[in-house]
C-alpha cells in the first residue's frame, strides 16, 4: 500500500513539474509541505485523486450534453430561418393578392349577357325607309336596328344577331352573303353606342393574334 502511495506521489510531483518551475519560492515551498502531509496520510491523497477523477467524468459529461444542446440549437435555428423565409414568401404573395384583389375592386365586370355594357359587334342586313320594324326589336337581342333621322329622311337600319367576339360576327356575316345578303356587313357598339370599326380595332387586333397564338 505504501509503495502504490509513493508511486502516487512520485506520478503527480512528475507530471507537474512543469507546474512547479513555474511557481514561486513561497509556492513551491507550500506545495512541498502539502506533499509531506499527503505522503503520511495518504488516504487524504487517495480521496484527492478519487475527487478529480470524479470531477474529470463530470467535465466529460458536462462537455457532451454541452455540444449536444449546442447541435439541438443550430438545428432549431435552421428551423426557424426555414419559417422565416416561408413566412416572408407567404406575406409577399399576400400583398400581391391584395394587389389583385384591389384592381378586380377597380376593373368594371361585365356580364356577358348584357350587351348594353362593353364593346359588341352585329351585323348590319338592310335600311329600309317604309318599312318600320322596331316592335319587334323588344326583349330580342339578336334582331335590333336604329331609326334613322327624319328630318333628314334617313331609312330605320336593321341588324341581325350580336356577338362579342368580331372574328364570330365575321363568320356570320359570311353566311348572310352566302344567302344572298349582299350588303351584310359588320356594325360595332360601345356601351350601347354605335361607333366607328377603327375606334375598336386595337381590341379586334388582339383577339386576332390571341386566336393565332392559341
Amino acid at each position: 500500500m505504501k509503495t502504490r502511495v509513493l508511486f502516487l506521489c512520485l506520478a503527480l510531483t512528475f507530471s507537474g513539474s512543469q507546474v512547479f518551475a513555474q511557481l514561486s519560492k513561497a509556492e513551491k515551498k507550500e506545495w512541498k509541505k502539502k506533499a509531506k502531509e499527503f505522503k503520511k496520510n495518504p488516504a487524504n491523497l487517495k480521496q484527492l485523486s478519487e475527487d478529480k477523477q470524479v470531477a474529470d467524468n463530470s467535465v466529460t459529461t458536462l462537455t457532451t450534453q454541452t455540444k449536444q444542446l449546442q447541435s439541438t440549437i443550430s438545428d432549431k435555428n435552421a428551423r426557424i430561418a426555414e419559417l422565416e423565409d416561408q413566412l416572408s414568401r407567404m406575406r409577399s404573395e399576400l400583398t400581391a393578392a391584395k394587389a389583385e384583389l384591389a384592381q378586380l375592386k377597380l376593373t368594371p365586370v361585365i356580364n356577358p349577357m348584357d350587351f348594353s355594357k362593353g364593346v359588341v359587334f352585329k351585323v348590319q342586313v338592310g335600311a329600309f325607309k317604309n318599312k318600320d320594324l322596331s316592335k319587334y326589336f323588344e326583349n330580342n337581342p339578336n334582331f335590333g336596328g336604329e331609326a334613322g333621322d327624319k328630318d333628314k329622311n334617313e331609312p330605320q337600319k336593321i341588324t341581325i344577331g350580336i356577338f362579342r367576339d368580331y372574328w364570330e360576327a365575321d363568320t356570320f356575316k359570311k353566311y348572310m352573303r352566302e344567302m344572298g345578303v349582299k350588303d351584310a356587313w359588320i356594325v360595332p357598339y360601345k356601351d350601347g353606342t354605335r361607333v366607328e370599326i377603327k375606334d375598336v380595332l386595337e381590341g379586334v387586333t388582339e383577339e386576332k393574334a390571341e386566336k393565332s397564338a392559341n
